[in-house]
C-alpha cells in the first residue's frame, strides 16, 4: 500500500498514511498550491463555509490570494519540476479568469 492513497474514505482533506489513519497530507509545493487555490475559490463565493453552507465574495482576498500565487510564479521561475510548473501555471490562469468574470458580472 502506497503512504498516501485517494479515495480512501477519509473525511474532505484527509487521507489514509500507511497505518490506515486518515491524516493530512503531506506538505509539499502542489499540496500547498491547492491550498492556496482553494482559499481562492472560496474568496470568490465558488465553494461554501464549512460551517453555515453559505457562499460568501470576498474580492480583495480574492485578488491577494491570486497575486501571492502569481508571486510564487514569478519567484519560482526556472526552480519548479515540469509537474508544478504546469500546476502552478494552470491555477493562477484560471484563477484570474474567474476573478476577470466575475468582477464583469458584479458591476
Amino acid at each position: 500500500m502506497s503512504e498516501l492513497e485517494n479515495d480512501c474514505g477519509c473525511p474532505d482533506g484527509k487521507v489514509r498514511n500507511k497505518d490506515g489513519k486518515c491524516v493530512l497530507p503531506a506538505v509539499s509545493f502542489m499540496t500547498f498550491i491547492l491550498s492556496l487555490n482553494t482559499t481562492a475559490l472560496f474568496h470568490l463565493g465558488e465553494l461554501a463555509h464549512p460551517d453555515d453552507g453559505k457562499k460568501r465574495v470576498d474580492l480583495d482576498l480574492a485578488k491577494h490570494t491570486i497575486d501571492t500565487l502569481a508571486m510564487l510564479a514569478e519567484k519560482t521561475t526556472g526552480n519548479l519540476d515540469a509537474q508544478e510548473n504546469e500546476l502552478l501555471t494552470k491555477v493562477v490562469y484560471e484563477l484570474k479568469m474567474r476573478f476577470i468574470k466575475f468582477s464583469e458580472t458584479a458591476r
